[in-house]
């Protein structure tokens, strides 16, 4: 049988076992993780927590509805059991009962039947890193070498610290002022994010500076048990020209190359952002958005600006 907690009784102990115990648990579902991106967050849970789904809610114009929390790119069920269809149809039921508008992100994992539910078909990009790195490296393009190449050329220094401050500072004042759709609020979520997942070593940064021009590229990394995520980068035009956000995944590679790890570049619908991914030899690796939406004609139209933002989210990376 499955509960709807309201997040005041979630035990987030058994919630996170739950989280560590599942085949496809994610940092992103961690009770923590959570709390940041999505406060107040409910839940569906089945039995003793034996299988969970997070209900990310969020209200606007009096409608409340499920939500993709941003710097969130998937959650969906987990489980300690074998995730069955059935299992996954009998919890999106619930989802889709209780809301008439859901627009989330399942894990790749999560298993639809895609007659039954509305779903777009999600692509992220992964790249083991369990080869050695001159295995990797030979799987490179032509592109990533030449911008590697470059990147040496223009005597760019690493450094492995890098202020979340000056990060989020840095995409500011660059594609975030170009496009100027993140919110105050949601640039305060990024910088709890980063500073609680760097003082906890649950993520690390690399940044580059540029001879005569400073810091140029800054990439902020989410460690999950056995991924590294590319979460959150920036880079100046000089960064870009000089070929420095390159140098920092390619470096990042070189250190990790031979582990037992998958480096989750996040994927990106932006054909060129992939390109930049697909460079380093990663693969498609699909999941499933959850689209449903029962509201009036007119509301839908007025919501598709929320959607069209939340978005914008995943499209951050390499620029």
């Amino acid at each position: 049988m499955i509960q709807y907690l309201h997040h005041s009784v979630i035990d987030k102990k058994k919630w996170d076992e739950t989280i560590s115990a599942s085949v496809n648990g994610i940092i992103y579902a961690c009770s923590w993780f959570l709390d940041i991106v999505s406060p107040g967050w409910d839940a569906l849970v089945s039995g003793d927590y034996e299988s969970v789904l997070p209900l990310t809610h969020t209200k606007k114009w009096g409608i409340r509805y499920l939500r993709q929390p941003f710097f969130t790119q998937q959650l969906g069920i987990f489980s300690r059991t074998h995730l069955t269809a059935s299992l996954s149809d009998e919890f999106l039921r619930n989802v889709t009962d209780r809301f008439r508008l859901a627009e989330i992100h399942l894990n790749a994992f999560n298993k639809v039947d895609e007659g039954r539910y509305r779903v777009i078909r999600r692509m992220n990009l992964e790249l083991d890193l369990i080869p050695s790195y001159e295995s990797l490296a030979g799987n490179y393009s032509q592109n990533t070498r030449r911008n590697l190449h470059k990147a040496f050329e223009n005597n760019i220094e690493l450094r492995r610290k890098v202020d979340p401050d000056e990060l989020i500072t840095l995409f500011r004042e660059n594609f975030g002022k170009r496009e100027g759709k993140l919110a105050f609020r949601d640039y305060e979520t990024i910088r709890n994010l980063m500073h609680h997942c760097l003082a906890n070593n649950l993520g690390m940064t690399l940044g580059a500076w540029l001879p005569g021009h400073g810091f140029s590229a800054g990439v902020f990394f989410l460690l999950d048990r056995t991924r590294k995520i590319f979460h959150f980068a920036a880079s100046s035009p000089h960064g870009r020209e000089a070929g420095a956000m390159f140098l920092i995944t390619d470096t990042f590679i070189r250190e990790h190359a031979g582990q037992p790890v998958v480096l989750d570049f996040e994927g990106s619908d932006d054909p060129n952002v992939a390109r930049f991914y697909k460079g380093f030899g990663a693969k498609e690796v699909p999941y499933l958005m959850l689209a449903h939406n029962m509201l009036p004609i007119p509301v839908k139209a007025a919501l598709r600006v929320v959607k069209r933002k939340r978005e914008y989210i995943y499209d951050l990376r390499s620029r």
